[in-house]
C-alpha cells in the first residue's frame, strides 16, 4: 500500500501525513452513491460518520476515523464475516479508564505451534506465552498501565481476532510477541517489526509469508475478508498509526537495547496481518530464533523473560510519557 514504508525515512517521514484528506476524498469519490441516492440537504445527516457493516451488523469506525470523515455522506462497507467474534479477554490494572491499555498478543497457539527447534523440541507457541504474561506482570507491577492478554492459554486465534481484540477493547498499544527461526542455526537475535505493503529486506519478506500463511486453516484461506476494506480504510487512517509504531519500535530498540539482544539494524517493515489495525499502533517483536539454541536457550528461561518484559516496559513508559508531553 505505502511504498515509501522504508527503512531509511518511515511512515512518519516529513510531508506524508498531509495526504490523508486528499486520499479521504478520493474514497469518498470512489465509493459514494449515485447523486440521486444522496440524502437531500434538507435531510438530517448520520453525523458524517463511516460505517461498516459485517455480517449485516452495524460496527461504527473508531473516533478517530469519525473526525476525518465529517463533511462527507455517510459510507457503507459490506465485509462478509468469517467466524463469530470471541468474546473479549479480561482487563488487569488500574480502574481508571484513562489510563493505557496494553495489548500483548503471545503468537500462535493451539493446533499452530509456530516456529520449532528441530534439536530439543521448543515450540514458539509456548515460548511466546511465557513472555507475554512476563510483560504483563511487569507492566502490571508499575500500577500506571492496564493490560489485556489476547490469549492465555494454549488456544488458536486467526490473525484479524488478535488485532480485532485491541481494536474491540480500545487498546492504546498492541503488541504481537514472536520468536524467529531460520534454516541457518547460528541466525541469532531480536527484531522489531511495523507495518508496510512493501516488505524492506528478504528477511522481511520471508517472515511475513511465514506469518501470514497462520489464517489457513483445513485449506480454508480466513485472510480474506480483509481485502474488501482494508483498501480504502487502511489508507485513510494508516498513515498516522504507522507513524506512531514505527516511534515506539525505535524507542523500544533503545530503551531495550541493554536488556535484549537486538539484531542490527533491529526495526524492520512487513506486510504482516497481526499489525493491519488501522487506529493502534502495533509492533511484533521477534524475540530471538528460537532454532539457535542460544537464543532459544534465552527465551525461555524466566531470566530471558523478565529481562525482555524489563526492556519493554522501559520502553512503553518512555513512549506514552512523550505522549501525554504532546
Amino acid at each position: 500500500m505505502l511504498a515509501s514504508t522504508a527503512k531509511s525515512g518511515g511512515p512518519a517521514a516529513g510531508g506524508q501525513r498531509n495526504i490523508g484528506p486528499m486520499l479521504l476524498l478520493l474514497a469518498v469519490i470512489a465509493i459514494a452513491p449515485p447523486a440521486a441516492a444522496l440524502p437531500s440537504p434538507a435531510a438530517p445527516r448520520a453525523a458524517g460518520l463511516m460505517d461498516v457493516r459485517v455480517d449485516g451488523r452495524a460496527a461504527p469506525l473508531p473516533a478517530r476515523m469519525a473526525r476525518r470523515a465529517r463533511q462527507t455522506h455517510s459510507i457503507t462497507v459490506a465485509i462478509p464475516a468469517s467466524a463469530p467474534a470471541i468474546g473479549l479477554p479480561p482487563v488487569a490494572g488500574p480502574d481508571n479508564p484513562d489510563r493505557p491499555l496494553i495489548m500483548i498478543d503471545a503468537g500462535h497457539g493451539g493446533h499452530d505451534p509456530g516456529a520449532v527447534n528441530a534439536t530439543h523440541g521448543w515450540r514458539e507457541k509456548d515460548v511466546t506465552l511465557s513472555i507475554a504474561r512476563a510483560i504483563r506482570t511487569a507492566l502490571l507491577r508499575t500500577g500506571r498501565f492496564r493490560v489485556a492478554l489476547t490469549r492465555n492459554e494454549d488456544a488458536y486465534l486467526i490473525l484479524q481476532e488478535r488485532y480485532d481484540l485491541a481494536r474491540r477493547l480500545g487498546a492504546d498499544l498492541f503488541l504481537s510477541v514472536h520468536a524467529d527461526a531460520a534454516a541457518n542455526p547460528d541466525a541469532r537475535g531480536a527484531s522489531i517489526y511495523t507495518l508496510s505493503e512493501v516488505a524492506s529486506d528478504r528477511e522481511a519478506a520471508r517472515l511475513a509469508a511465514r506469518e501470514n500463511r497462520a489464517d489457513i486453516l483445513n485449506g480454508v484461506n480466513l485472510s480474506g475478508q480483509s481485502s474488501a476494506v482494508s483498501n480504502i480504510l487502511i489508507d485513510l487512517t494508516q498513515r498516522d498509526t504507522m507513524g506512531r509504531s514505527s516511534q515506539f519500535a525505535r524507542i523500544l530498540e533503545r530503551e531495550g537495547a541493554s536488556l535484549i539482544p537486538f539484531q542490527k539494524p533491529a526495526h524492520r517493515f512487513a506486510s504482516l496481518i497481526v499489525l493491519k489495525s488501522p487506529d493502534t499502533p502495533s509492533v511484533l517483536l521477534e524475540t530471538g530464533y528460537i532454532s539457535n539454541d542460544e537464543d532459544g536457550g534465552l527465551i525461555r528461561s524466566a531470566a530471558g523473560q523478565r529481562r525482555i518484559a524489563d526492556g519493554v516496559v522501559r520502553a512503553i513508559t518512555v513512549y506514552f510519557a512523550r505522549a501525554s508531553a504532546d
